[in-house]
């Protein structure tokens, strides 16, 4: 019996720690053949050395499992190596038919305090290097799609967060990359559907160095598979890299500890309507604060209620935002 990837090939980013490791080994245990990315710097704020020693040692990982798998130690987030990353996948396997897009940094400040290279740094590590990913391995599927001269398989999964539905206060950076990441991919599922190609994005919880903080008032169980462990996450991104999920496009799901949430793009919650040419002032306060009046204080476009501390199977929107990695 074959196995669900059998034949097809990945790349993941970010995949030398933490949830990457986790889809990685997902991937290759589903058959594909892994090129292993990381940048390999020490700190969750992108601080340090860089090492080719985490991306090494999954590529290792799956080898000893009896799979395929490189390691690549570029910077996502660098236009060129992010080429050099997808070509290695072509030129090792001889084509890409899987992108798995995880890797990012954390440099948590209020808005307020927050520098502009806190800004810029997370911006350029999650948007952009998820942008330059794709660009490059979009460009591959068009090409084979147009040699061909019929549709090829491709299946992008990017990573987003709860940071971005919730606003997370502590992390303008992250919620608005991560809300970024959201536009790229529904942009991306359009521009590519006709090349055969689906993409989709996940917000992902789990308990890694990136969200140390975060769960650290939630111990993790004697026995059995911590509710919070990335392996929860890595078998919806076997999934949506799978054929089985060729209808699947441009679709945005929350994920952990046993729990798959579908969630839905905004609607419409009310209209109004100018009665005259064009709205006035006074005609929308008469319109508009007795609307805002009604609802309850402090509600906000963002999902607040995501950010509450408990972990239940049925409620996919009551829990701290999470991060990649």
């Amino acid at each position: 019996m074959s196995l669900p990837l059998e034949g097809l090939s990945a790349v993941v980013t970010g995949a030398g720690r933490g949830l990457g490791r986790a889809e990685a080994l997902e991937l290759a245990r589903l058959g594909a053949s892994v090129v292993v990315n990381d940048y390999g710097r020490p700190g969750r704020d992108g601080s340090g050395e860089a090492s080719a020693a985490p991306a090494e040692e999954v590529a290792a990982e799956i080898r000893a499992a009896g799979g395929r798998s490189v390691a690549h130690t570029g910077d996502v987030a660098d236009f060129e190596q992010a080429r050099e990353l997808v070509e290695s996948a072509v030129a090792e396997f001889g084509k890409l038919d899987v992108l798995v897009n995880n890797a990012g940094i954390l440099r948590d400040r209020m808005v307020f305090s927050m520098s502009e290279d806190e800004w810029d740094s997370v911006i350029r590590v999650h948007l952009k290097g998820h942008f330059n990913t794709t660009h490059f391995a979009a460009a591959h599927w068009r090409a084979r799609s147009k040699a061909a001269d019929r549709p090829v398989y491709g299946r992008i999964v990017n990573t987003s967060s709860e940071a971005f539905l919730a606003g997370s206060a502590g992390q303008p950076n992250y919620a608005a990359a991560k809300g970024g990441i959201v536009g790229l991919t529904t942009s991306t599922a359009l521009a590519l559907a006709k090349y055969g190609v689906t993409a989709n994005v996940i917000c992902p919880r789990a308990r890694t160095r990136m969200t140390q903080d975060v769960f650290a008032g939630f111990a993790q169980p004697d026995g059995g598979l911590d509710p919070l462990a990335p392996e929860h996450v890595a078998p919806l991104v076997g999934y949506l890299a799978s054929p089985a999920a060729a209808q699947v496009n441009g679709q945005l799901l929350v994920v952990h500890g046993g729990l798959v949430a579908i969630v839905d793009r905004p609607r419409v919650r009310v209209r109004f309507d100018t009665g005259q040419d064009a709205f006035t002032y006074g005609e929308l306060d008469a319109l508009l604060t007795p609307h805002y009046a009604q609802r309850p204080a402090g509600e906000t476009f963002a999902a607040a209620e995501v950010l509450g501390l408990r972990h239940e199977r049925d409620s996919a929107d009551r829990a701290p935002a999470s991060a990649d990695r």
